[in-house]
């Protein structure tokens, strides 16, 4: 009788199948309502760029979604996968790629750059969830390092524009070859020249803080790069008072602020702890300033970016959170 029991209750016991981590502890929050959010918080930036940009901003925002919607197709069909439209995430690849070039980069430099996002920074690596890399970050750093002249093009003069002359430099060239300091108001709303996500800082705060609210992005990443930022170039007005480029125009200049939260928050090549997150914010942050002080380059957030994303599984390593009752 107390065998039948005990087989009865070993056939009664249930299966459980534990996946590896990390868990998701809210079950509506999947990948389509997290790149929902991206799309609905990059709406303000997207709408300075179309209003300073115009016609021009629309074409690259049209050749970069169509061409990652595109090469998202073609590069799963040739792994004799389906197709993952619908879940947003190339749309949000293109978005983010389209507002992270000039509009006035010629549209091959948008095709290219879209089909090396999807297929090298995200297929590539086993799609979605696998990639090492910031896929819009991949795509721009090879149009840039192979067709810096492109990138560079001559922009337009428009009258009806919000700014008068877009052929002028943007206001981290102005400054890094000349020395010339744009009026922090010019930064703040938008009036300059530059990649199209990274003109209007209050762009970037409205949707940024959007994300963070909805918890689609982790306050600790742009916390950690702005943070650093204001340390670093803090120290760096101390050490030359006489400089008029202030951590001011260091924050609210160039792209800082939609990579601290359009970019660096990409929960796939970001850190999965609290404190990994901070870390990481930290070290983009620290890297933008290192590159923007001592390189040739005037902008550093797209490399930052790409080699902390590098690290992002030595730092996961280093922050694994000691179980309860463990050493």
């Amino acid at each position: 009788m107390a065998k039948e029991i005990q087989i009865r209750e070993s056939a009664e016991a249930p299966v459980i199948h534990v996946a590896p981590s990390p868990h998701l502890s809210h079950t509506a929050q999947t990948t389509r309502t997290m790149m929902r959010d991206v799309l609905i918080a990059l709406a303000p930036v997207t709408g300075m760029a179309l209003y300073v940009f115009q016609a021009y901003a629309l074409r690259q925002l049209a050749i970069c979604v169509i061409g990652c919607l595109a090469a998202e197709w073609i590069f799963t069909g040739m792994r004799g996968r389906r197709a993952t439209l619908w879940d947003f995430s190339a749309a949000v690849t293109g978005v983010i790629l389209a507002l992270s070039l000039p509009g006035t980069a010629p549209w091959y430099i948008g095709v290219i750059a879209s089909f090396t996002a999807i297929g090298i920074g995200k297929v590539i690596f086993g799609g979605l969830g696998m990639n090492i890399f910031n896929p819009a970050m991949v795509g721009r750093a090879f149009v840039m390092i192979a067709f810096a002249g492109a990138m560079g093009a001559a922009g337009y003069q428009d009258a009806s524009s919000a700014v008068d002359a877009i052929s002028q430099a943007t206001p981290m060239d102005a400054f890094k070859q000349g020395g010339a300091i744009a009026p922090l108001s010019a930064l703040f709303w938008g009036n300059t020249n530059g990649s199209l996500g990274e003109t209007s800082a209050i762009a970037c705060l409205i949707g940024g803080l959007y994300l963070c609210i909805r918890r689609t992005a982790s306050w600790e990443i742009p916390a950690g790069v702005i943070g650093a930022v204001v340390v670093l170039g803090g120290i760096a007005n101390l050490l030359n008072p006489e400089s008029q480029w202030t951590v001011l125009h260091h924050i609210l200049g160039g792209a800082l602020l939609f990579g601290a939260f359009f970019i660096a928050t990409d929960p796939v090549t970001s850190p999965l702890t609290p404190k990994g997150k901070l870390i990481f914010g930290t070290g983009v942050g620290a890297l933008i300033m290192l590159l923007r002080i001592f390189s040739g380059y005037p902008e550093g957030v797209m490399f930052a970016v790409l080699i902390m994303n590098s690290i992002t599984p030595l730092i996961n390593r280093w922050t694994i959170p000691r179980p309860l009752g463990g050493k």
